[in-house]
């Protein structure tokens, strides 16, 4: 379906009800903030926009790409717009739960035990190659990233608000690895996967390193306080959905559990999304809005985020994998037959 005609049906769909406008001085700067991580990221704008909705949505993302396609550096680079505390964490096979965690220390001097927060305790986690992690360390990524909150030692610790956890993992190489259980990969709002640029993108993008080498590279134009993160947010969650909007969210999700809509790809898909997956498209389809500068969401929104939203929460037969399928396509397809109206 057409971006146009997906366009045609929003505007019958949305109906939003007569509110207050969002505060525009604070969507000016969010969107400055999304143009100087697009000025610093060449061709990178699906990944730029994806950021920015995990960021209005207090969702975590799992961004999937070959090496060498700027996933560090976007992140580095959301970082440098926000007035939040940074973490960093290159996964490996020996790393340990506590090294994310933390530990509890004895204190000689005092008599007694002092917990020392590990990196989980910023606002903006930077998880490298989440893959190369073994499953207890991932495990410990869970509770995190489902409760705002980490148990050590018996005793539970509230992380930061805003709390973000962007985790990358490489697709191209699997020895030494340790694929995210499903209960993981459940936890991520989106699932980006990051293309090889194109010719005219990889000719710009040696222009922009080129002048970074010579001179100091850019500064980010914002640098958005924690307070206008969360006023952001509350913006973003407050977009409008329309009932029959809605509608439309839970058979495209139901696409995956019943042979209603696509019979053919229902036969394909093993494990269906849960209404997590629901939940997830809905927010995500709010904070794009939002972005786009609009006070209700529309289909289009849901067409270009289902894949990214879904396709990492449903599982396929075996079949299906042996026939090339993959979960994104499958996903395309529902959203080609899944109608709006």
């Amino acid at each position: 379906m057409s971006g146009a005609a997906l366009a045609e049906r929003g505007a019958a769909l949305a109906e939003p009800p007569a509110t207050a406008p969002a505060d525009g001085a604070l969507r000016a700067r969010i969107l400055a903030l999304r143009d100087g991580l697009e000025h610093g990221l060449i061709g990178c704008s699906g990944l730029v926009e994806r950021l920015m909705i995990g960021l209005l949505t207090g969702g975590h993302l799992l961004i999937e790409g070959a090496p060498g396609l700027a996933k560090t550096r976007a992140v580095k680079r959301l970082a440098d717009g926000l007035d939040g505390s940074f973490a960093r964490v290159q996964c490996t096979p020996d790393l340990m739960p506590a090294d994310l965690t933390g530990t509890t220390v004895w204190r000689q001097d005092s008599g007694s035990f002092e917990f020392l927060p590990g990196p989980l305790f910023h606002s903006l986690i930077l998880v490298d190659e989440v893959n190369r992690a073994p499953p207890k360390v991932q495990s410990a990524l869970l509770e995190s990233m489902a409760e705002g909150q980490i148990t050590v030692a018996g005793h539970t610790h509230p992380l930061p608000d805003p709390f973000m956890v962007v985790a990358t993992q490489n697709p191209i190489e699997h020895a030494g690895t340790f694929p995210l259980p499903e209960a993981q990969l459940d936890r991520f709002l989106l699932h980006v996967v990051v293309e090889m640029p194109d010719e005219a993108s990889e000719r710009a993008i040696l222009d922009l390193v080129e002048g970074e080498l010579n001179h100091h590279a850019e500064a980010m134009p914002v640098r958005l306080t924690l307070d206008e993160v969360r006023a952001a947010r509350e913006a973003a969650l407050s977009v409008y959905v329309s009932p029959a909007l809605k509608d439309y969210l839970v058979r495209l999700v139901a696409g995956t559990r019943s042979d209603a809509a696509a019979p053919d790809l229902r036969a394909a898909i093993e494990h269906p999304a849960s209404p997590r997956g629901t939940l997830a498209l809905m927010v995500a389809g709010k904070a794009r809005a939002y972005l786009h500068g609009r006070d209700h969401v529309v289909p289009e929104d849901i067409a270009a985020l289902a894949s990214d939203a879904l396709a990492h929460r449903i599982g396929l037969t075996w079949r299906a994998a042996a026939e090339g399928k993959t979960a994104r396509g499958i996903i395309g397809g529902l959203v080609q037959r899944v109608r709006a109206l």
